[in-house]
């Protein structure tokens, strides 16, 4: 959400920041819609004003014995404006909220500019151990042949974009996911949660999923809404709070089924995990002072870059461009896993810096001293990592030329020493 204050104050700032991003200027006409509001508010007050003083007329002119009824002609003449002049802000005022919660985040100026992921800029590439394959396969292939990977039971279950594990991919994933935590925990210092997986329209509001993205998630009938992603409940657990600053930085994670619908996406990585209605998510979420909101973003993604390389597994840091930044993020950095199988880099984390764009939506402050003025704090989140997607790099990189998977030497503890998975 955006302080429309800023805007006031800076209209060509606005939309400048709007245009980054490829979109048209919206100043004008918010500023036209916020002037007719204000005026009503104004107006309602000389209203209230001149009000206070007919009561105070009539009433005396009451107890004079004198005709009050042109005093009372008015009094009623102004409550009817007053309803009216009531409705149009109502009204107005829903028009601006509405149209500020459509916009995207204001991108820092440290994002290249950019129309699509061509405009990516990459920060540093990690090698890790190479593969073993002399001719490397598809995850989708390797786990199919071994017996592990099951799709067409999965869609039999649930339709298309599902999967169901067996044996030892199924530990393979498990392991992955409490290995990912232990870390997080352990040696990054964040605090694991146990989240619902159903939350209410205020916490995707807050966390920029809705409107914006509405299509993407699935909804029940009763008006929850299957998470996302854990950022979700993990950001909204300070939504509506004044924390101390004391409290600050707050670090959570947790490990959690995620549900996107994938409208949009027909045709694309139809084949495989990439791209599943369902999936596990490590998510990292960071609220701080926003002072510290830089440091705390590149803190974040060497913590995400922290698996990949107990992992072994070769990635690159990714600056995203203007036209590649998503919707709330004012910075992200992706980090792109190297697939043998696919003979390509995809996308296998991503680390945002949304500054106070959620935590305005959310009510979301903390406060420097007692009785100090609240300030709102700044949210970061990251994923640390996709679980099925860090499975795909796995399964690929550590392939056999026979078929078989070796499991890497930090998740072996996690596996009961199984070092093969076959």
């Amino acid at each position: 959400m955006h302080d429309l204050r800023a805007l006031r104050a800076d209209p060509a700032a606005f939309d400048a920041a709007l245009a980054r991003r490829g979109l048209a200027p919206v100043s004008a006409d918010l500023i036209e819609r916020d002037g007719e509001r204000r005026r009503a508010l104004g107006r309602l007050q000389e209203i209230q004003a001149r009000r206070n003083a007919l009561a105070r007329e009539i009433g005396q002119g009451k107890r004079a014995g004198q005709d009050t009824a042109p005093l009372e002609t008015e009094a009623v003449a102004l409550r009817t404006e007053m309803e009216t002049l009531e409705a149009g802000a109502t009204v107005a005022d829903a028009a601006i909220q509405r149209a500020l919660a459509e916009l995207p985040n204001r991108l820092d100026d440290a994002v290249p500019e950019g129309a699509d992921e061509r405009g990516n800029v990459v920060v540093h590439e990690r090698r890790g151990r190479g593969c073993a394959a002399t001719a490397p396969r598809e995850h989708f292939e390797l786990g199919e042949a071994l017996g592990l990977m099951d799709f067409e039971r999965a869609a039999k279950l649930s339709g298309s974009r599902f999967v169901v594990l067996r044996g030892g991919l199924a530990r393979l994933e498990r392991a992955l996911g409490q290995f990912m935590l232990d870390l997080q925990v352990n040696e990054h210092g964040y605090t694991e949660h146990a989240v619902p997986l159903l939350v209410n329209e205020a916490a995707m509001y807050g966390t920029d999923k809705l409107p914006k993205f509405a299509d993407q998630s699935f909804v029940t009938t009763d008006g929850r809404w299957l998470i996302p992603t854990a950022e979700v409940p993990l950001t909204s657990l300070v939504a509506g709070e004044i924390l101390p600053e004391s409290s600050l930085p707050l670090r959570a994670t947790a490990l959690s089924a995620c549900f996107r619908s994938e409208a949009g996406a027909a045709g694309r990585d139809t084949r495989g995990m990439l791209r599943q209605h369902q999936f596990q998510k490590v998510e990292l979420v960071s609220v701080v002072r926003p002072e510290d909101s830089d440091a705390e973003h590149e803190r974040m993604t060497q913590a995400a870059e922290t698996v990949l390389e107990r992992l072994e597994i070769s990635f690159r840091r990714v600056l995203l461009c203007a036209g590649d930044t998503g919707f709330g993020a004012a910075r992200t950095f992706d980090l792109e896993a190297w697939l043998p199988g696919q003979k390509a880099w995809r996308e296998i984390s991503s680390c945002s810096n949304t500054r106070d764009f959620q935590a305005r939506r959310m009510n979301a402050r903390f406060r420097r001293t007692a009785g100090g003025q609240p300030e709102f704090v700044h949210t970061l989140n990251g994923s640390g990592l996709a679980v099925g997607r860090t499975l795909i790099a796995v399964m690929e990189t550590f392939q056999r030329d026979d078929g078989r998977i070796d499991v890497p030497a930090v998740l072996r503890p996690y596996m009961g020493g199984l070092e093969i998975v076959g």
